[in-house]
């Protein structure tokens, strides 16, 4: 403070005419007492000022930063170890399990073989048909082990992981020169750690190869500790968040319950639906009369058209947990019904696909045409292939969402129907069959098989013929599926169970080259999709040996296809060891329009054989969802209505 010489003038105070003093650094004039107390005022806030400088002070000194900044180091140093040692753990369970999972494939296919060497060595009639069973079997057991002996480690790089950095306000301390300059982070935040956890919880450490150019392709994500077999292919930094969401929850499904009611005869499941169209729908057998050989023929007194549209039915009847429709929702479902074929199928035509869906397709040509024939409409599941009905409430909508495929695949099970498969596909098949020489066709030795030979050649199939039909077929399906808003595709092995030729030692290559035509029009269509998001193989493994060990099958093949070629499609692919209805519901509860497959038989008759009491896939079918009501031709009209039948071409 400092002030003037005193002179006569009025107080900024007490406004009195008195002598004053004026100050310099307020520019005010005070009179002596007041001037007294001003500067009194002044020194009072310089020591309160210093009083809070010297708080300041000891709170810093109590604070102790650096120490308190290096335990956060410690600690997090700690956390960060330990992550690494989980991850650690997590990888090395994966190891002892993939590597048990390889030695135990190897087991059984050096089994499987050693028996049927032994068996062939005592054959008076050994065939080169059994030399080259055992050849595949070599060369199978040769791929797992070279797959086996390539196995190697995807391990995060420590160089990637960022430097801790200091932040305040608006400076920063540089990390140290040979630190990673990966970008900033906060110490309090955890955001290295966060880094950390995102590079080494992704859990597709093990690789067939770590020299593989396309780790896309890699199975990825939680395929390892999934609850049942399943691998992923063609996901990666692309591909949409909800599809890697769905493929993580599938996964966790329940396995599968492959010992269950639906594994053999099925004769309460037919009752169960025999007993629910009667009740409703006057169902009635004719005595006598067949849709085609051993196909019973039906007629209902009480036609779908004909009942109220809000009455509601319950499958099956007097279950408190049942699975309830009204018959407008059954009217609707129907009025869904689409055909889609191959116009450049010869002689494909609106009159020949409307005669070939009553069963009236002539052997031969006819047959082998309906491979180029896709029936889909909306169909509900009724019931898992664990034979439990699903509860269901009207105001349910996922049903809605289940649309079914219906397709008929390559056939070598020597069947007369089907005679064009086996002289179109198999180059030598009057070595492997005995002739009929009149016909110019394989001999019959009952009214349905053909007679192999005793001492039959090896089958030699037509590869190229085989593949480029059975990528007709896959496209021609895909395509009807992406037409009618199917956003998420479930297949099936189409053909490739008895029917892919198992008794003429072909059956591994047809499902390699099924599964190869699938990955090929995944790759080359998968962009001009405006519908279909991803695809789910479901290939239940049931095949043991008779010491109950797992034998390779479709699943193996399929996996071993998309992962030797390195699938890169746009298309995400889950193959997955489950229930096709299991895995088709779970995705429809999820919100997406979802199809399932039906290997359906050449005859174009929706379950044809569902009476038998004793069904194939398709026969399962028609006994586990609303099929029958919605795409056989004695129950909905709309399937010999040739306006819903679409010739597209599959060629451009």
């Amino acid at each position: 403070m400092s002030n003037r010489s005193p002179s006569n003038g009025l107080c900024s105070v007490c406004n009195g005419p008195k002598l004053v003093s004026i100050c310099r650094g307020c520019n005010k004039l005070f009179c002596i007492p007041h001037l007294e107390n001003h500067r009194t005022s002044l020194l009072k806030q310089v020591e309160n000022i210093e009083r809070q400088l010297n708080d300041h002070e000891k709170q810093l000194r109590s604070q102790q930063i650096k120490d308190k900044l290096s335990k956060e180091i410690k600690q997090w140093e700690a956390d960060f170890i330990k992550k690494i040692q989980d991850v650690a753990k997590i990888a090395q369970s994966n190891v002892e399990r993939s590597t048990q999972q390889r030695e135990k494939q190897l087991h059984d296919l050096s089994t499987k073989f050693k028996q049927e060497a032994k068996s062939a060595k005592g054959d008076q009639h050994l065939s080169e048909r059994s030399i080259s069973s055992l050849k595949g079997q070599l060369d199978d057991f040769q791929k797992y082990g070279n797959e086996l002996l390539q196995m190697q480690l995807i391990k995060p790089n420590p160089n990637d992981v960022s430097s801790i950095e200091i932040k305040m306000s608006d400076m920063q301390v540089q990390p140290a020169a040979n630190a990673s300059p990966r970008g900033p982070a906060n110490v309090a935040n955890g955001s290295n750690e966060a880094v950390l956890q995102r590079r080494l919880s992704r859990e597709n450490i093990l690789s067939p190869s770590a020299t593989d150019p396309i780790h896309d392709s890699t199975p990825s994500r939680k395929e390892l500790s999934s609850k049942y077999p399943s691998m992923i292919f063609g996901v990666n930094e692309h591909t949409n968040q909800a599809i890697k969401s769905l493929f993580d929850n599938l996964m966790l499904l329940p396995p599968m319950d492959k010992r269950g009611p639906m594994s053999g005869n099925c004769d309460y499941e037919t009752r169960q639906m025999e007993q629910f169209l009667t009740h409703n729908f006057g169902f009635q057998n004719l005595h006598g009369k067949h849709i085609v050989d051993g196909v019973r023929s039906f007629v209902l007194g009480k036609p779908v058209r004909s009942m109220s549209p809000g009455k509601v039915l319950s499958f099956p009847e007097n279950c408190q947990n049942s699975f309830q429709m009204k018959v407008e929702e059954i009217q609707r479902w129907q009025s869904t019904y689409r055909v889609y074929a191959d116009k450049y199928a010869p002689g494909m035509s609106l009159d020949f696909l409307q005669r070939a869906l009553q069963g009236k397709s002539n052997d031969g040509d006819e047959a082998f045409r309906m491979k180029f024939v896709v029936r889909i409409s909306t169909c509900p599941i009724l019931m898992e292939f664990d034979g439990k009905v699903i509860p269901r409430e009207l105001k349910d909508d996922w049903p809605d969402r289940i649309k079914l495929v219906s397709v008929t695949g390559i056939d070598f099970a020597g069947r007369k129907h089907d005679v064009n498969d086996i002289r179109c596909y198999i180059r030598n098949w009057k070595e492997v069959f005995e002739v009929d020489h009149k016909k110019d066709m394989p001999a019959l030795m009952n009214e349905r098989d053909f007679a192999l030979r005793r001492a039959g050649k090896q089958a030699e199939l037509d590869e190229k013929r085989v593949f480029d039909d059975l990528k007709r077929m896959t496209r021609l399906r895909l395509r009807a599926c992406d037409e009618e808003g199917v956003q998420i595709v479930v297949e099936t092995g189409i053909g490739l169970g008895v029917f892919s030729g198992r008794q003429l030692g072909i059956d591994h290559k047809v499902r390699q080259l099924s599964a190869r035509a699938v990955q090929e029009i995944l790759e080359k269509d998968g962009p001009s999709y405006k519908s279909i998001l991803a695809v789910v193989f479901a290939l239940p493994v049931f095949n043991q040996s008779r010491s109950h060990e797992r034998v390779p099958d479709t699943y193996d093949d399929f996996v071993n296809e998309f992962r030797t070629s390195n699938y890169n499609g746009r298309i995400p692919v889950l193959i997955a060891d489950q229930d096709m209805h299991r895995l088709t519901v779970a995705i429809a509860r999820r919100g997406y329009i979802v199809s399932e497959l039906n290997p359906a038989d050449s005859h174009g008759v929706f379950g044809e054989y569902w009476q038998n009491r004793g069904p194939a896939v398709e026969e399962k079918l028609a006994l586990t969802t609303v099929g029958l009501l919605v795409q056989h031709h004695l129950i909905n009209e709309e399937v010999l209505n040739p306006k819903y039948y679409k010739l597209i071409d599959i060629l451009t």
